[in-house]
């Protein structure tokens, strides 16, 4: 019993350190795009990192400052929403970028526009997802805008897009319409690297087959993909004059790198399969990682 206790102790405590060491690296990584490129280019990004630099263009107060400012009020809300804990990391996280930003002098990497948006973009999304997978945020954007979804009929997309909409069109009104459309692109590069640190590479694919020959795809699966499958029992739905109705669905998780490969399969065998898939943001348990073939 002791020793499961240790065992478990001992566990946490890697996670924990694992989750301090990638907030550590994404704080850095965040100052060195804002630091590095967007700050002295006069370029912004999108949400209350957009919204800071912005400011900081209009009343020259350093970032740092306005970063605190105004993540403060979300920092709050995520309390309130989330969870304690998941506000004091955040808030650490935060103020830890504002004294980085605030005391290092990061080089200016480089004057052209477009690679300030890009690598400027990357190197803050990068930021902002390391601390996400740390277990805390560099921007409240996100926490706002899981608020106010639940009580609209908005999605968390569609509330990001208006506020970033809204924070770019006064970008174009106060700096200028080129400003604004640089600005946009390093947003987007942003945004895509948040998408690839938060989900990964490995980004998991639900799929479901529908096919008479379903018990000889479950095998192919199973023997060539190393996958796990799981089995429904359900009635054709389409069709006149059928009298056998049964037929088995399977139901698979596999990466966004292997669904080539399951359609190979899955055609090699059944052309005519009807084959769903859906993006899967997180899973737990059962046979999700690839198991050894031999």
């Amino acid at each position: 019993m002791k020793l499961n206790k240790r065992y478990r102790r001992f566990v946490q405590l890697q996670k924990e350190a694992k989750n301090v060491l990638l907030i550590i690296l994404g704080v850095f990584s965040a100052a060195f795009g804002l630091k590095g490129f967007l700050v002295p280019n006069h370029f912004i990004d999108g949400g209350v990192t957009g919204i800071s630099l912005l400011t900081n263009q209009l009343t020259d107060i350093p970032v740092s400052v306005w970063l605190v400012v105004f993540n403060i009020p979300f920092i709050f809300l995520g309390a309130k929403q989330i969870g304690k804990r998941f506000a004091v990391t955040t808030l650490i996280a935060i103020m830890m970028l504002s004294l980085l930003i605030f005391f290092i002098n990061f080089p200016v990497i480089t004057h052209d526009k477009l690679l300030i948006a890009i690598f400027g973009g990357f190197f803050v999304g990068a930021g902002i997802g390391l601390a996400m997978r740390g277990g805390g945020v560099l921007d409240g954007t996100e926490i706002l805008a899981v608020f106010i979804t639940r009580k609209s009929v908005f999605s968390i997309g569609d509330i990001i897009l208006i506020i970033n909409l809204f924070i770019f069109g006064v970008a174009a009104f106060v700096l200028s319409i080129e400003s604004a459309l640089y600005s946009v692109l390093a947003y987007l590069a942003a945004s895509k690297t948040i998408d690839f640190i938060v989900q990964g590479i490995e980004e998991y694919t639900g799929v479901t087959i529908v096919s008479p020959k379903s018990n000889q795809i479950r095998e192919a699966i199973i023997n060539n993909l190393g996958r796990g499958v799981t089995i429904y029992k359900g009635e054709r739905g389409f069709g006149i004059g059928n009298t056998n109705k049964d037929i088995d669905i399977i139901f698979t998780v596999i990466t966004r790198l292997e669904t080539t490969k399951l359609r190979q399969e899955v055609e090699r065998i059944d052309r005519k399969a009807f084959i769903v898939m859906n993006v899967i943001t997180d899973t737990k348990g059962g046979i999700v990682k690839r198991r050894p073939l031999h």
